[in-house]
């Protein structure tokens, strides 16, 4: 059996309801096919053993008699009960019957351990089919196959098939991992940094329970306050925006690394949104409005975990006081604050004041605070610094420099009772703190005890990583207050066509669907001659622009296709030939010219673009259109739907942000006003839905709290057999 895992790429229908208490919460194992000579069975055995599980086990073995110095039985009828749970490594061919053996005997859940099945291709593929039409038609719930197991820490129930170090050490935080290489690897480094767990799983192929499944499991669960996730896909988007909303709801941060950063590629025709919105652009704005907090690394998906779960869930702002022994950390603390956006406010007057009080008269008073080696002399410097500072109205939150011993020192009980001190402060704070150590290393067996016995909080492990967890958990609170105030979305308006829509609709046709959806688009006139385009310029009124028009094509400037500024009838009748002539040859198509008044360069121009994401879906890039998207590469994504109040947020948000107030003797641009008119080519995108691939409006002039349309494309997908023509 091989434990690598490869998530089934199968499509999963709906489930239905899956017995979780039943699989999670056994009172009752029975381990099919233990056998001595497979370190995944010892292990197994050896851990639920070592949990101390109150209920009872049973080890299954045909031929053998004695497994693991434990008596076997020959089928799961000679059982003298029927057991809850099922941990199943027999071979890949025989996971089937072996389960139809279970449900016959009244079980409930079952664990696959045997690999063999969709990570190996179509033949695996289909077995794994075939267990879970099983599955679903029985009424079993089954995790795997190809999975580790699972550890239910909180409960002492750890049928798991890797080992597991001792002693276990219970907490908080409950991880989901799609990955059964990395679980032990992530439950060894939890451990060293003294970080409880409550539950861990390995999902294995997923096959009929997924990630989602287990996160609805732990909101629910009393044992867990943090949910950590390392995710390769996410299989239901629907789904994990619905759970995460609920762990939100719930008050428990959920924190996730999800792999795949790197761009994949464009998503559309459309070259400027395509290159704007990228994977993990979009995977950043996901997790960002469903309030679930994304890390880049292991070591900060488990400290930002750790001190969540710690903390009791986020902190209330960016501003931190700092109490260090060491002038150098504190420079280093200084640096990593700014790195992650957290800000050292300066001492109040009253504050200063104080701590001149308290601390050496060599030492300089600023936040980060450095005491001095004076701490050697004074044991009480630290603590009583860190009263003070933490009543400073402009802190936040503050963070103390502090370690746990690593061995006993001379006096163990002085050590305990300068501890213990520490802890009382540091918990009667007038705002959170956070305990940070210097460096990332193991906490010892010592300290751990240290840490019990005087209730001493949760340490977070180096300066490095630690600053990255608190300002994770300064995010998340944020997060949370914004979306569960978050405004709604607007209802999206269907749209009925004539026919059914395909291809690349260009500028004209895309223009005046947008417009007749509400949409400010610039007047414009498509005519077929040269005489045409000066009658037209006419009945606009001068100046005008002259662009080509045709089928598919995009970018007209490219090819010579846009003339400006046009202010009598020679200049547009010449401008005319020029552009009929730039097309020629270069469509089969008929062509024609769009004619349109010519706006002044004193507005702002921006780029509203929505794009289809293969996961998320409808995605929305706002960002400085014109020649400064290719300048700035600035946009702010967001996943449809989205309200208002969020698009005045990602319109805040983009680094050219001062050109909108103004910057270069522009007039401000009236954000509230154009948030509307983005919101409104928001809906229209929406209402769409799969029907749409793309849709880009570039420029849309912005001049104070007028807005205009004055270029689009709409790109269709495909269009599927017996699709209505209202959308």
């Amino acid at each position: 059996m091989n434990p690598t895992v490869t998530t089934s790429t199968a499509t999963d229908p709906a489930l239905g309801d899956l017995d979780l208490r039943a699989l999670f919460e056994p009172r009752s194992i029975a381990l099919i096919g233990a056998t001595d000579k497979s370190p995944w069975s010892l292990n197994t055995f050896q851990n639920i053993r070592g949990s101390n599980f109150g209920g009872s086990l049973y080890l299954v073995n045909r031929s053998t008699d004695v497994v693991h110095g434990e008596r076997t039985y020959r089928s799961l009828a000679d059982l003298p009960e029927v057991v809850d749970l099922v941990f199943v490594m027999v071979p890949t061919t025989a996971v089937l019957p072996t389960l139809q053996d279970a449900v016959t005997c009244g079980v409930r859940a079952a664990v696959i351990l045997t690999s063999g099945f969709g990570e190996t291709g179509p033949e695996g593929k289909a077995l794994e089919d075939e267990i879970v039409r099983f599955s679903r038609s029985s009424g079993l719930t089954v995790l795997g196959p190809n999975g580790n197991g699972f550890i239910n820490a909180s409960a002492g129930i750890t049928p798991y098939g890797l080992p597991i170090g001792r002693p276990l050490i219970t907490g908080s935080v409950g991880f989901v991992l799609q990955s059964g290489a990395l679980a032990s690897s992530v439950l060894q480094f939890a451990q060293s940094r003294n970080i409880g767990t409550s539950f861990l799983t390995a999902m294995g192929n997923e096959s009929m329970m997924s990630v989602t499944d287990v996160m609805n499991y732990l909101v629910d669960d009393d044992a867990t306050s943090v949910i950590a996730l390392f995710l390769e896909s996410v299989r239901d988007p629907d789904e994990f925006r619905r759970v995460a909303r609920r762990a939100l709801e719930a008050g428990k941060p959920v924190v996730a690394l999800k792999i795949g950063r790197s761009a994949l590629g464009a998503r559309a025709a459309l070259a400027h949104t395509g290159a704007l919105v990228g994977d993990n652009a979009v995977i950043d704005a996901a997790f960002e409005q469903m309030g679930v907090v994304r890390v880049r690394s292991l070591e900060d998906l488990i400290l930002t975990a750790g001190l969540m779960a710690g903390l009791g869930g986020g902190l209330p702002g960016p501003r931190l006081g700092v109490v260090t022994p060491s002038g150098g950390a504190s420079e280093i603390i200084a640096d990593r604050a700014e790195d992650e956006g957290l800000v050292l406010p300066t001492f109040g007057a009253d504050t200063t004041r104080e701590l001149q009080a308290i601390v050496p008269a060599f030492a300089t008073v600023q936040n980060p605070l450095d005491v001095t080696g004076y701490v050697v002399i004074d044991r009480t410097l630290m603590r009583r610094s860190l009263e003070v500072v933490a009543r400073d109205p402009e802190v936040d939150f503050a963070v103390l420099l502090s370690e746990l011993p690593r061995v006993p020192g001379n006096d163990p009980e002085l050590t305990l009772t300068a501890y213990g001190d520490s802890a009382r402060s540091v918990r009667g704070t007038a705002v959170p703190t956070v305990v940070l150590s210097t460096v990332l290393t193991d906490v010892t067996e010592y300290g751990r005890e240290v840490a019990q016995r005087t209730n001493f909080p949760h340490v977070v492990g180096g300066i490095e990583h630690g600053i990255s967890a608190i300002a994770n958990a300064v995010r998340w609170e944020e997060v949370r207050r914004r979306a569960l105030g978050a405004d709604a979305a607007p209802e999206p308006r269907p749209s009925v066509f004539d026919g059914e829509p395909s291809g690349m609709w260009t500028e004209y046709e895309a223009g005046r669907f947008l417009a007749s959806h509400g949409v400010p688009v610039v007047p414009t006139e498509r005519v077929s001659t040269v005489a045409e385009a000066v009658a037209a310029a006419e009945a606009l009124g001068y100046p005008v622009v002259v662009k080509a028009s045709a089928d598919g094509l995009g970018h007209k400037s490219d090819i010579g296709g846009v003339k400006l500024n046009l202010r009598t009838p020679e200049e547009v009748s010449d401008a005319a030939r020029s552009v009929f002539d730039a097309l020629s040859g270069r469509t089969t198509t008929p062509v024609a010219l769009l004619v349109q008044p010519h706006r002044s360069q004193d507005g702002l121009e921006m780029l509203v673009g929505v794009v289809r994401d293969p996961v998320w879906g409808l995605t929305l890039a706002v960002g400085l259109g014109g020649v400064w998207v290719e300048i700035l590469d600035d946009a702010a994504i967001r996943v449809l739907p989205v309200g208002r109040r969020e698009i005045v947020r990602a319109i805040e948000s983009l680094r050219g942000t001062a050109l909108l107030r103004g910057a270069r003797g522009r007039a401000p641009v009236d954000v509230e006003a154009l948030a509307l008119v983005v919101e409104r080519i928001a809906a229209v995108a929406h209402g769409l839905g799969d029907r749409l691939q793309a849709l880009e409006i570039n420029p849309l002039s912005v001049t104070g709290g007028e807005c205009e349309a004055l270029d689009a494309l709409i790109t269709w997908t495909l269009p599927n057999p017996g699709t209505e023509n209202t959308l």
